[in-house]
């Protein structure tokens, strides 16, 4: 009897030590890279796809089977304050009577996932993470305009920034290679601006949030547009000089040419 008692007892302190890995995996993360941390661009630039590969850390083999690992992956560009205005018919013309200005907005906001939005959480979720064009905070310059007021011009900016492909979502964008593995394809707009952008990626697992990772792209214009954007930044008066005479020189010779004597 005693002889059980021990073999029980260390039995017991066996099964107590032994599979503390197994009852405590590790968690699960995520990481992504980039192919280049710098995309150049130049006059003739018509948007492009950017892919971004990335891979999930310690990913349950039987969660990944039955495909409830979702990926939304975001490239947002760098903030910057926006003056939105509305027009009103005065007097038979159109003028800009009102506007609202709004601090640091993402210029740029792509989105990828590997389904839609609806069907990866809860609203309140992205809510939380300032996931998806629809929740991020436009913050005011003016706290004290009317909440009406706000609400409206923070609808007119979003809708302005989507029709001008600057915001953008790419259902299914994001696809896994393997258990471990994904890619995930975000949309450059023609127009997109040049600056540091920040790549993002969220993992989510059966709805719940679990990690985040990202990483930094620098879009910059190349060539003869490089060179005159940077003239016009850091000589901006001798470049304005330049371009009023310019175009009163232009003029002066579109005029001895097209001059009816």
């Amino acid at each position: 009897m005693r002889r059980w008692s021990t073999f029980a007892t260390a039995a017991l302190l066996f099964a107590l030590t032994l599979p503390a890995t197994a009852q405590n995996p590790l968690p699960e993360g995520i990481q992504i890279g980039l192919s280049t941390d710098k995309v150049s661009i130049t006059a003739g630039f018509s948007g492009a796809d950017l892919t971004i590969f990335g891979s999930l850390e310690n990913p349950d083999p039987l969660v990944a089977r039955q495909g409830r690992y979702d990926v939304i992956v975001v490239l947002e560009g760098p903030p910057r304050p926006v003056v939105v205005r509305r027009k009103d018919r005065v007097l038979g013309v159109w003028v800009n009577l009102e506007s609202e200005t709004f601090e640091n907005v993402p210029v740029s906001y792509s989105v990828a996932t590997t389904r839609s939005l609806q069907d990866i959480t809860e609203p309140n979720s992205y809510k939380q993470l300032s996931l998806g064009a629809s929740n991020l905070y436009m913050q005011p310059a003016d706290a004290t305009d009317s909440p009406a007021t706000i609400e409206e011009f923070t609808v007119a900016l979003r809708e302005r920034k989507t029709a001008t492909g600057l915001y953008s979502e790419n259902v299914g964008g994001v696809q896994f290679l393997s258990q471990n593995l994904f890619r995930a394809t975000v949309r450059l707009a023609p127009n997109v601006p040049v600056g540091t952008h920040k790549a993002r990626a969220f993992l989510f697992k059966s709805g719940l949030f679990l990690k985040e990772s990202s990483a930094q792209l620098e879009i910059r214009k190349s060539g003869f547009e490089q060179s005159i954007f940077r003239v016009a930044h850091d000589y901006s008066f001798l470049y304005g000089v330049f371009a009023v005479s310019l175009a009163m020189v232009t003029g002066w010779l579109g005029r001895l040419i097209f001059r009816r004597d």
